[in-house]
This record gives C-alpha cells, sequence and structure tokens, in this order.
C-alpha cells in the first residue's frame, strides 16, 4: 500500500513548499524533492497571489515527472487555461474575460509569466495535464467538492486520465451550459440559492444570494448551519430554514481536498473528510495531512510548515 502526503493550496509560496517538503522528510536529490517510502499528492492552486510562483511550478511538476508526487487541477488552474483561451465561437475574445477582476485575480502569475510568451505557454499546457480528481484505491483527491453525482458524469466527458479536454474547457466556461455547473461543483465548490429576501455581505463587501455550503456537514442541513466563508457577522442573518436536497458526502472511503481558506487548528471536518488548505496566501501556513493507512482520519496527522 502506497502512504501518502497530501499537501494543500500553495498560491505560489514556494519557501513554504521547500520548508514543508523537508519537514516530511523529503530531500532534494537531482533538483527533485523525494521520500524514501512516501507519495506527496497537491490538491491544485499552485499560481496566483504568491511571489515564488515559477518556483512552486518547477518544484510540484519535477516531482510528478519523477513520480514523487500526484498533482491534480484547482480552479486557479482552470481559470488560467480558460483566460489564455481564445473563444471559437468569438476569437477576439477569451473563454474567461481579460476584464479588470480577472486581471487583478490572475495578476501576479502573469507577473512571473507573461501572457502568450513561452513560459506562459508552456505552464498552460502542463495544466492541461492536470486531472480534475483522484480515485486512488484508499483515498480519494479533489480540490474542492468530492460531489458524487457530478463526479458520475463528469467520468463520461474527460478524458480516461480525467484530465479536461479542449473542447470541454468552453462548453464548461459558458454558464448555460451543463458542463459548467459540473466543474463548478467540483472544482470550485456547490452552491446553494439563498431564499427569495436573503442576502449577506462577503469579506469584500460584496452582496451575496447563495452560500457555498459544506458538503461534509452532519449538523441539521439548515442554512445557517450549511454556510461556508460567511463572515460570523453576516452568519445570523443567515434563515434557520432547512436546506431541501442538499448534497453530503457519504462514502467510506476518505477523501482529501483545498479550496477553502481554514484557519485555526487543524482538524479533520469528520473522520472520512479532511481540507488541508490553511490559508497559506493570508499569512497561514502551508499544511499537509499524513494518511499512513488510516480508515478514521485524525488530528495528530496533519503537519504545518512552521
Amino acid at each position: 500500500m502506497d502512504y501518502y502526503d497530501i499537501i494543500g493550496d500553495i498560491h505560489g509560496y514556494a519557501s513554504k513548499l521547500r520548508q514543508l517538503l523537508v519537514k516530511l522528510g523529503y530531500v532534494e536529490r537531482n533538483g527533485c524533492y523525494q521520500h524514501a517510502s512516501r507519495i506527496a499528492i497537491f490538491v491544485g492552486d499552485y499560481i496566483d497571489r504568491g511571489p515564488e510562483q515559477a518556483e512552486v511550478i518547477a518544484i510540484v511538476k519535477a516531482m510528478v515527472d519523477a513520480g514523487s508526487a500526484l498533482a491534480i487541477m484547482g480552479n486557479h488552474e482552470f481559470n488560467a487555461i480558460c483566460y489564455a483561451t481564445s473563444d471559437p465561437a468569438n476569437p477576439e475574445q477569451y473563454l474567461r474575460k481579460h476584464s479588470d477582476s480577472n486581471f487583478k485575480q490572475h495578476r501576479a502569475f502573469l507577473n512571473e509569466f507573461p501572457f502568450d510568451s513561452q513560459q506562459h505557454t508552456d505552464a498552460i499546457e502542463w495544466f492541461k495535464t492536470l486531472p480534475v480528481y483522484l480515485d486512488l484505491e484508499h483515498i480519494r483527491v479533489v480540490h474542492a467538492c468530492w460531489h458524487q453525482p457530478a463526479i458520475v458524469q463528469l467520468k463520461e466527458i474527460l478524458n480516461e486520465d480525467n484530465t479536461i479536454p479542449d473542447d470541454v474547457f468552453v462548453t464548461a466556461s459558458r454558464p448555460e451550459h451543463a458542463h459548467f455547473r459540473l466543474i463548478e461543483d467540483v472544482v470550485k465548490s456547490p452552491e446553494v440559492k439563498l431564499p427569495d429576501g436573503f442576502s449577506f455581505l462577503d469579506s469584500g463587501k460584496k452582496k451575496r444570494t447563495s452560500i457555498r455550503v459544506k458538503w461534509w456537514a452532519e449538523d441539521i442541513p439548515t442554512y445557517r448551519n450549511l454556510a461556508l466563508s460567511v463572515p460570523t457577522a453576516s452568519l445570523e442573518t443567515l434563515p434557520d430554514m432547512l436546506v431541501e436536497g442538499v448534497y453530503t458526502y457519504d462514502s467510506d472511503k476518505p477523501v482529501f481536498f483545498g479550496h477553502y481558506w481554514m484557519q485555526g487548528e487543524c482538524i479533520p471536518q469528520t473522520d472520512k473528510v479532511a481540507c488541508t488548505d490553511y490559508s497559506v496566501a493570508k499569512s497561514g501556513d502551508l499544511v499537509a495531512y499524513r494518511w499512513s493507512g488510516e480508515s478514521e482520519l485524525m488530528a495528530r496527522n496533519f503537519v504545518r510548515s512552521n
């Protein structure tokens, strides 16, 4: 049985990645970090925000090429591909609009990988080799949500290695197309619309009428209990009403993911579900979960970069 170190969102912080790998016992040989008995798994979001994105990609790619790591796609890699891809229906435009807000989110990556440069093209081509999820013998890994109904449908449109075909980038970037919701649920997080008349202000003071949901929740499924990434002051304004038909992960196979900017003590969300994203780009740590065959996940198996 292979043992894995599942590493959270890196967002261009190569120094913390090196620090964590060394702490986990990985040794750099011939330009690649390797472990004598373990394999690293990266949950996506290698780019945007941090100052060392080229170095992060170099480290992760070298490990994947050498077989000392596996890596999947995050929403930031998906967005980067769409930002770089012309819309076949309107070749002067891109699948992800070059708007001021999208450029601002993507600026740190473009500073290191100038748009349309060879370095940029090479990075985009590597992103396309990243699978959307891993369903291994004993564990699962996905960037945002193991949404089983979406996974079943994605299997019909993804390549055999779970990478995204070029034509699906097109359809998945169009909100009116069914593929859009499938990628949103798995790579970007499922959302539920609030009842009419309800809304909240997010951390950027933007009005929201939908919530990300805790798809692992074991609480009574009310809007308030399920809400993710809602400021504390806004949480109490959400309705304490049951959400109908919300998806909940109920498999016995442990699943690991990133995406959600967790803070504080590292703990599994349930004994089968663990997030490894602890806000490295917001002065947090880079975090890994050391999985060694256990069927029930435990807080003591998390390792922080500091």
